[in-house]
């Protein structure tokens, strides 16, 4: 979404959002439900599940109740902590608000995050047992939070495009590291991928630069982790 600035009647620097297209209203809702589904917070769950689901031999040592708590840490580092966390900003007036509209809202969230973020990889990669498929993804979402700060400070880059792109890269590289058939998985995050991106367009929530510098942010920091993991 453009903005411009202008001087409110206080004399303070507010961002006011331009005048873009106009979508019918059952597109938007649907792109509303899109990004409320494929909210970054729930993409790094969604994809715990899916390495428990398809790569079976990796959890071999695991129980069936292990591999759910498996999933349940990732929830809580990366959907209940940081939903705390922003709701408790909030409330002390830190944020404007939770949905973190503007660059400034999302600076201190960004640092709080990647505190956890840093946590569960460093756990991760200290415990041999998990898969090292874990740790790239952990640490993957560590860079992504680190380099949508960065970006922060010039342009409000789209953290769900950051997310997506995470997550179509790290599909890609589990089908690249295996011998069974995983073009389909990757073919549903490529087109999930669209549907976020466009999702956030058609919401007026981004900028087309924001939405391919979250991409960009995504993808090079899954291709940094396993660099160096």
């Amino acid at each position: 979404m453009e903005t411009r600035l202008e001087v409110d009647q206080k004399n303070n620097l507010v961002e006011i959002p331009s005048q873009g297209k106009t979508y019918p209203l059952p597109i938007r809702i649907i792109a509303k439900v899109v990004s409320y589904i494929f909210h970054p917070l729930f993409i790094p769950v969604y994809l715990s599940w899916l390495i428990v689901e398809t790569q079976s031999y990796l959890f071999a040592s695991f129980s069936s109740w292990e591999k759910t708590i498996f999933i349940l840490r990732f929830g809580v580092i990366y959907i209940m902590f940081p939903l705390i966390s922003v709701l408790l900003m909030k409330g002390l007036g830190f944020i404007k608000s939770i949905q973190l509209k503007t660059q400034r809202d999302r600076i201190i969230p960004y640092v709080v995050c990647m505190i956890y973020y840093w946590w569960m990889w460093y756990v991760l990669h200290n415990q041999p047992e998990f898969p090292k498929e874990c740790v790239v993804l952990s640490l993957a979402i560590f860079l992504a939070s680190i380099g949508g700060l960065m970006a922060n400070i010039n342009m409000k880059v789209s953290m769900h495009a950051m997310a997506a792109g995470v997550m179509a890269a790290f599909v890609m590289l589990l089908g690249f590291l295996q011998d069974i058939e995983f073009g389909i998985y990757i073919s549903i995050s490529i087109l999930l991928t669209g549907i976020i991106c466009t999702a956030r367009l058609i919401d007026g929530q981004h900028t087309t630069k924001e939405i391919y510098w979250g991409l960009f942010i995504g993808i090079v920091s899954l291709l940094i982790a396993v660099k160096f993991t």
